[in-house]
């Protein structure tokens, strides 16, 4: 039984030293020209004008969990769609339900100002 594991213990190994083969030669043969403008920290192309540990606005989560909300309505209306046609009366009141759910989300998100930018 564990014959049959061969190969990938074998894929594992090969690609393991390969990536610390690459890693090490990049180092060894790279030019390495260290000045402080590289190792300074920046962030978009400019430079950091606050503190890392700074409280964000409440907007920055809303625009998260609204993300969240449309990526899985598309996760999983996709599939539905695809088998939209065996499901019958009982798969469109439940992804109606869904829907409807994710609308209430998308509304809580409007009324909380998540949508409006200053």
């Amino acid at each position: 039984m564990l014959t049959e594991y061969l190969p990938v213990l074998l894929f594992l190994v090969v690609s393991g030293v390969i990536g610390v083969a690459l890693i090490v030669i990049g180092n060894l043969l790279g030019p390495s020209r260290p000045q402080p403008e590289k190792s300074a920290p920046y962030e978009c192309g400019f430079e950091a004008f606050e503190d890392a540990r700074m409280r964000f606005d409440v907007r920055y989560y809303l625009i998260a969990i609204l993300f969240i909300i449309f990526d899985l309505e598309i996760a999983f209306v996709f599939p539905w769609a695809t088998v939209f046609g065996t499901l019958g009366l009982q798969g469109l009141v439940e992804m109606g339900m869904f829907l409807f759910l994710l609308v209430l989300g998308f509304v809580y998100v409007w009324k909380k100002g998540a949508l409006e930018w200053e």
